[in-house]
C-alpha cells in the first residue's frame, strides 16, 4: 500500500537473493525510495549460479507473499505440484504419504528461476535502483548511514531512513548488529551434511519416477530425496552425518554403499555420474541461526535467513522468509509507516514464531529420515487426517497448519501438544490402546460417523473446544 508522504522514505534492501528481491517489491509498492544491494553479480547473466542448490519447495505462506505483489501466478507457472512423499523402502517398494488432503500440494520450484522473476519485477518499479557486486562494509545504526564496496574496492555510503538485511545466514547486517549490546545470537550446525546429485531423465526423455511427489529414501541415521525439474530431471539430495561421508574414500566404497542403501536409486543415477559427482564434491554445512531482537532503533530490521536461518527439513525457509515481508508490510500498515513503532513490533510479532519453526524443522529431518519407517507414524497420520475430515474447524494436523495455512508456527506447536493431549484422553476414555485398538478406533469411526462423532465431540468438549 502506498502511502502519500512529503519526503519519501529512503531504504536500503541489503540482499538480492529470494527474500530481498521480494521485499524490495513490497517498498518499493509502499511508494518508498529503494536500493537494492547484492553482493553477487547479477545472476541472469552468468551460466553457474554458486550457493545454495537445494530445490525449494512453495507452499501457502510462500504463495501469499508472492500473490500480494502480483507474482504469483508467475511463479507457479513454473512450478511441479507435490501432492505426498513417496518413500522409497530398501527393497525397492514405493508407497505413498498424502501431505494433507487430495487437492492440497507443495509446489517443486527451481531456485534460481524464482530469483531471477522477483529480480526483473523489482526493475519494474521506478523509484528502485539495483546495485550488483556491492558487498556492505559498515553501518552506523544511529545516522541510518550504510557503506558499500564493489569489485573494485571502490566505496560508497549513502544515508538511508531503512537498512533491511535480507542478506542471509551470514548477514552482514546481523555482524554490524552484533556488535551492539544486549543482541542475543546463537549458530549451531548439524553433524549432518548435503551433497546434491541428479537423477536424469529417462532414455525416453521422460521423467525417471514419478512425478508428483517429493521422493524420500529414508535410512534412519541419513536419508536422500528427490524433487522434479521442469527438465524432467530430479534435484536429488543426499543427507547424512559428515563422518559417513567422510568414510567413503573410494569409488567401490561409494557404489557398494549405494548398492547397499540406495538400490533402486543406483540405476537412476547413474554409475559414472554418481563417482563424477560424488569425488569431485564435498559435503556442505547445514546450520541454524536465531537471535534477538530483529531490529535496531528505528533504522534496521532482519528478515528472512538473516534473521532466522532454518535446516530445510520442513520445506519452510524460504516461505517462512517470504512470509517476513507481509508481516513487516501489515505493521507498517498498523502503524503508519512510523518505524520507530513498527520495528519492534515486528520483532515481538516474528521472533517467536521463527524461533519455533527452527525448532519443527530440525524435529522434521528426524520424522523424514526415519519415523516415517514406523507403524505409529502411519497410524497418527491416518488418525489425523480422519480426524480433519470430521472437525475441519477443531481438528488440524501439524502438517497441514504449517504448509497449508498462515497459523503462526507457535500457535501450530501449541495446538498439535493440545491434539496429543486430545488423542490420550480419547485412547483412555474409550479403553482403546495399542496398534490394533487404534486401527479399530480408525475403522469404527470411519463406518459409525455419527455414533463416534458424539462421543469424540463430547470429550473435545472437556478441553473446552479451545480450538
Amino acid at each position: 500500500m502506498s502511502f502519500h508522504q512529503e519526503k519519501k522514505k529512503h531504504v536500503a534492501v541489503c540482499g538480492g537473493g529470494l527474500v530481498g528481491a521480494l521485499n524490495a517489491c513490497y517498498m518499493a509498492r509502499r511508494g518508498y525510495k529503494v536500493d537494492l544491494y547484492e553482493m553477487r553479480p547479477d545472476i541472469r547473466t552468468m551460466k553457474v549460479v554458486r550457493g545454495k542448490s537445494i530445490n525449494l519447495a512453495l507452499s501457502c505462506r510462500g504463495r501469499e507473499a508472492l500473490k500480494r505483489v502480483g507474482l504469483e501466478d508467475a511463479v507457479t507457472k513454473y512450478g511441479i505440484p507435490m501432492h505426498a512423499r513417496m518413500i522409497h523402502d530398501l527393497n525397492g517398494r514405493r508407497r505413498p504419504i498424502l501431505y494433507g488432503t487430495k487437492d492440497q500440494y507443495i509446489m517443486s520450484i527451481d531456485r534460481r528461476l524464482l530469483n531471477e522473476i522477483m529480480l526483473s519485477a523489482v526493475e519494474k518499479f521506478p523509484d528502485v535502483e539495483i546495485h550488483f557486486s556491492h558487498k556492505l562494509t559498515t553501518c552506523n545504526f544511529e545516522t541510518g548511514e550504510a557503506t558499500f564496496e564493489n569489485e573494485q574496492g571502490h566505496k560508497v555510503t549513502k544515508q538511508f531512513d531503512l537498512i533491511i538485511g535480507c542478506d542471509g545466514a551470514y548477514s552482514a547486517v546481523r555482524k554490524q548488529m552484533m556488535k551492539l549490546s544486549r543482541f542475543d545470537y546463537q549458530q549451531t550446525y548439524i553433524p549432518h551434511g548435503y551433497m546434491e546429485l541428479n537423477i536424469p531423465p529417462n532414455s525416453q526423455n521422460e521423467f525417471a519416477m514419478e512425478i508428483n511427489y517429493l521422493h524420500i529414501w529414508p535410512r534412519n541415521e541419513y536419508m536422500m530425496i528427490a524433487l522434479p525439474n521442469l527438465d524432467k530431471s530430479f534435484t536429488t539430495t543426499l543427507f547424512m552425518p559428515f563422518e559417513m561421508f567422510e568414510a567413503i574414500t573410494t569409488e567401490e566404497k561409494l557404489i557398494q554403499f549405494f548398492k547397499e542403501e540406495f538400490p533402486d536409486a543406483l540405476p537412476l543415477l547413474g554409475q559414472e555420474e554418481l563417482i563424477k559427482t560424488f569425488m569431485s564434491s564435498k559435503a556442505l554445512p547445514l546450520i541454524t541461526v536465531k537471535c534477538h531482537p530483529y531490529h535496531v532503533n528505528n533504522k534496521a530490521v532482519l528478515l528472512g535467513d538473516a534473521a532466522h536461518a532454518m535446516v530445510p527439513f520442513y520445506g519452510q525457509g524460504m516461505n517462512c522468509g517470504m512470509e517476513d515481508c507481509i508481516i513487516l508490510d501489515e505493521i507498517l500498515d498498523a502503524y503508519e509507516n512510523d518505524f520507530s513503532k513498527a520495528l519492534p513490533a515486528y520483532t515481538k510479532k516474528r521472533n517467536p514464531d521463527a524461533k519455533a519453526i527452527c525448532d519443527l524443522a530440525m524435529y522434521n529431518y528426524i520424522e523424514m529420515r526415519s519415523k516415517v519407517n514406523t507403524t505409529s507414524f502411519l497410524i497418527r497420520k491416518k488418525l489425523d487426517n480422519l480426524l480433519f475430515k470430521i472437525f475441519p474447524k477443531t481438528w488440524v494436523p501439524l502438517y497441514t497448519m504449517v504448509s497449508f495455512t498462515r497459523i503462526g508456527y507457535q500457535e501450530a506447536i501449541q495446538r498439535r501438544e493440545w491434539q496429543d493431549q486430545v488423542l490420550t484422553r480419547c485412547l483412555t476414555v474409550l479403553g482403546i490402546t495399542g496398534v490394533v485398538g487404534l486401527g479399530v478406533m480408525t475403522y469404527q469411526l470411519s463406518q459409525n460417523y455419527v455414533h463416534w462423532s458424539e462421543r469424540v465431540q463430547n470429550i473435545l468438549s472437556q478441553f473446552g473446544m479451545v480450538y
